[in-house]
């Protein structure tokens, strides 16, 4: 069965986030991770049923953090003292951007002990699925079969530069993710981990596909459960719950399935 920050960072707004109007990043990050899904769908707010508090029922005590250039150099040590033991990081965004930082939080991570993985963020509507999944192989979303490294994710939500299911239809995105899926495979050997909110996979994919028998299933859901799944996963494999003060996730096993995991 698949079971599948120097500074401590302060989340930053949304709306500098989207880009301009011919659909560039203007800021030197990019997009992060769940960003469009909390300008979409939102964050609590207050985010009082976000936090470690109210995780005390949590079914897996495996907890993580994903960064981006938003987090600039991330204090790995301090995540560390927190509890977190893995970590995923942002590489690249469709096929012209990398994190300028993420040799410094790749490896930051693997250096103080935590299972670590890199993230794409995907634009559909720019350039084709297996584009972009070479593009993210080639600056550092790869594998390898060290235990430590765990396979790659594309980061698939709302459009931050424009129509939120990128002008594709529910067939059109299907086959631009499988494109994605198969040619990260070939590259790999791994299948990717998807990250998605249960609404934009709805909205934006639906239910004709086959991914959950080979898939891994990231979930972004910032509330005190992780609610309904995407159509064709019956579990989840990663959690992220809260984005206050930073994408926090929880992994839905032991820290041994999790090794299981990054070794292959």
């Amino acid at each position: 069965m698949l079971l599948l920050g120097s500074v401590i960072p302060a989340a930053a707004s949304t709306d500098s986030r989207k880009g301009d109007r011919d659909g560039h990043p203007h800021h030197a990050h990019g997009a992060s991770m769940g960003s469009q899904i909390a300008r979409v769908e939102g964050s609590p707010s207050p985010r009082t049923g976000t936090g470690e508090r109210e995780r005390s029922n949590t079914r897996s005590d495996v907890r993580g953090i994903d960064v981006s250039g938003w987090q600039r150099e991330v204090d790995w040590e301090y995540w560390w003292d927190e509890g977190k033991r893995f970590a995923y990081v942002k590489a690249t965004e469709g096929t012209g951007f990398r994190n300028s930082y993420f040799t410094q939080q790749y490896n930051g991570s693997y250096d103080v002990g935590m299972i670590r993985g890199a993230y794409h963020f995907a634009l559909p509507d720019r350039s084709s699925g297996a584009a972009q999944a070479e593009y993210f192989v080639n600056n550092g979303g790869g594998w390898s079969d060290d235990g430590r490294t765990l396979p790659g994710v594309a980061d698939l939500e709302y459009n931050p530069y424009g129509e939120y299911c990128y002008d594709k239809s529910k067939p059109e995105m299907v086959s631009w993710i499988e494109d994605f899926h198969d040619t990260y495979k070939d590259m790999t050997g791994r299948y990717p981990v998807f990250y998605t909110s249960t609404s934009w996979w709805k909205l934006c994919v639906g239910d004709d596909h086959d991914f959950g028998e080979t898939v891994p299933l990231w979930i972004a859901r910032y509330a005190d459960q992780p609610g309904h799944l995407p159509p064709g996963w019956h579990y989840y494999t990663f959690w992220q719950y809260t984005d206050d003060p930073i994408d926090k996730n929880e992994f839905n096993g032991t820290i041994s399935q999790l090794e299981a995991i990054a070794s292959g």
